[in-house]
This record gives C-alpha cells, structure tokens and sequence, in this order.
C-alpha cells in the first residue's frame, strides 16, 4: 500500500509531502515473498505464563529467554485509542507485550529483556533478506536518559557475539538493532564490520564499543503514543563486496537507507531471526533510569527472501581482523602523535 502523509512545515510556510509505505509494500519492492506473524495470545498472561508463551511458540534460540525473563509480561493495552500516526491497516484488541526497566537499571543484564527468536524455513534455504515490523510505545513521560536499545534483527548462531560490546568481523554474526538517544532520537544500532572507511562516512558514527550508528536522528520517538517500525537488512552479496544494505521505515515513512554495508565477510552468515534486545544503556550508571518505566509492543511481523542484495559496492580493502572502530582508530593515532613528541 503506498499513500501519503501530508506535513506541514510552519518554518518554511509549506506542506511536504511524505511518501507512505506499508511493511507489506517494502516486502514485495524487495521480493521478501515468505513472512510469518509471531504468535500472540488472546488474553493478558502472569510472567510466568509470558515466558512459557515465548518459548514454546516464539522458537527461541536454545529455548530460552536469555535476559530479564521476569521483565516480559501480556498486559492490556496501556494506550488502547492510539494508532500509528498516518498508519492504515493498524489494530489490536488484544493485549501487548510489556518490557519492564526497572528504577537504577541499564545494559541487558541489569534491566529490560533479550532474547534471539530464530526463524526457520520448512525447505531449508537460508534468508540473505529478513524485515521485521512492529508496533512500539513507551510510557507517557518516558524519561530517554542517554539511550537505550530496542529490538530488530540479527544473522549467525553465535548469540552473544556482535553486541554487547564485542567486535563484529562478519564471520560469524551480525546484528542490527534500533535505539533511542538523548531526547528520543532514533537510530540503526548495528554490530557489522566497518572496512573502506565506513567510519568516516557522514551518516555513520562507529562507537567506542564497536556499535555502529547509523543516521542517528533522522526520526525521534514520542512518548504515550503507538509508532511503528519496520527494519529491512540485505546482507552483501558476495562476503567480500560492500553492498548491503539497512534501511528503516517510521511510521511507514522511509526514515534510513543506508548502502554500501559489509554486513557478513562469509557465505555461512545469513540472517536469521528476530532480536529482541530492549535495555537502558550503555553499560555503566550514567544510562540507567531514574524510575521503573516500560515499553509495550504488539503486531510483530517477519519476511524474509535468500536473494541477498544485488546492489553495486566496492570491493572490502581490508581483513575482518583489521576491521577498527573510529574511536580506536583516534586513540591509536593519538599514541603515534604523543609518542614521537617523545622520540629523539
């Protein structure tokens, strides 16, 4: 479905004209053709019976909840009136999923929940193409602190790799998460491989603990309000070409649209499922929250397609091994400079 959403633009004294584009619109432009709709029960459920919920229909990695299970809870629908702002074909009568962030809490140990909802085929191809839509709030007056990670996708088994502040070489995994910054700003929050100078790239920021940004604040969050995102990554094709691709619908306006990604640097990585990733931080005190506070999500959608990418892109000049963040970068450049003030 393709409509549009009409902005007006005081400062400027016009109206925009922004493009609408419903999840299943962006799924058949890049010929995702097999989707699924994660399970949801038709009534509020105790945590413990949330917890059960998710394993045994969500397909979990290794069965379980790997973070916060206590944190997951059905509850009715805090913000029942609200829909989507310029949204169609949005509706849930049911209840929603509820993550709990506890007073004092930060990184995905300490507070909210993580978890790695696998998705597998029945004929035993693999996705070099997956999008996931879903429907979020937050509580009315959410406090955004500094920041804070929200759900998307990730590729390969390893399932503590590529986050948490471990380097990303594409051998293994990927992950591409969604996060709110300082005053609700939004970005792609990725654990991919960073070669041909993507450090240096505009809308690219590479954080110290291997993280990379991606066109952070080109949409912003509201609080108390229904919002709806819809993450599309096509990974690089072949492991050595830096052609993939992320981009990030907000409300089904096209918010992000990035090229020119190594996402993997082998054939054996393929996307693999829905990352549920949703904590305060940041892994010190300085991004916890002052108060308990939660997020709610409902309408959780997959596709997914084994064509990977098939946009152009430069050949990777550099090995996994060598892959560096901007920051280290700075401080090895930096110890070059201080030391040879020293040299005689």
């Amino acid at each position: 479905m393709l409509s549009y959403l009409f902005i007006l633009l005081p400062a400027f004294g016009r109206v925009a004209y922004a493009a609408l584009t419903a999840p299943s619109a962006v799924a058949a432009q890049y010929n995702l053709p097999t989707s699924t709709v994660l399970s949801w029960p038709t009534a509020t459920l105790s945590s413990n019976d949330t917890q059960a919920h998710l394993v045994r229909t969500w397909g979990l990695n290794k069965e379980h909840i790997q973070d916060g299970p206590d944190n997951l809870q059905f509850v009715s629908d805090p913000f029942p009136t609200s829909q989507p702002a310029g949204v169609s074909g949005s509706s849930s009568s049911g209840p929603v999923l509820q993550v709990t962030y506890n007073e004092g809490s930060f990184s995905h140990d300490t507070g909210g929940a993580q978890f790695y909802a696998l998705w597998n085929t029945s004929d035993g191809s693999q996705f070099n193409s997956m999008m996931v839509s879903y429907e979020l709030a937050f509580d009315s007056g959410f406090d955004w602190v500094k920041g804070g990670k929200l759900p998307g996708l990730r590729g390969g088994l390893n399932s503590t790799g590529c986050s948490g502040g471990n380097k990303a070489t594409g051998l293994d995994c990927f992950s591409s998460r969604l996060m709110w910054r300082k005053d609700g700003e939004g970005e792609i929050y990725a654990y991919i491989p960073t070669p041909n100078n993507l450090c240096s790239e505009k809308s690219v920021i590479c954080n110290s603990d291997f993280g990379v940004s991606v066109q952070r604040g080109s949409f912003t969050f509201a609080s108390g309000q229904w919002m709806r995102l819809t993450l599309l990554v096509q990974l690089n094709n072949p492991p050595d070409v830096a052609n993939g691709y992320l981009a990030l619908y907000f409300n089904d306006v096209l918010a992000v649209s990035q090229s020119k990604l190594q996402i993997r640097a082998a054939d054996s990585v393929a996307a693999n499922g829905f990352y549920f990733s949703t904590f305060f931080g940041g892994s010190d005190t300085s991004w916890a929250t002052p108060v308990t506070t939660h997020t709610y999500f409902r309408n959780v959608q997959l596709w997914g397609s084994n064509l990977a990418s098939n946009m152009t892109g430069s050949q990777v000049n550099e090995s996994p091994s060598s892959y560096k963040s901007s920051a280290t970068l700075v401080l090895t450049l930096l110890a070059v400079v201080i030391g040879s003030m020293f040299c005689i």
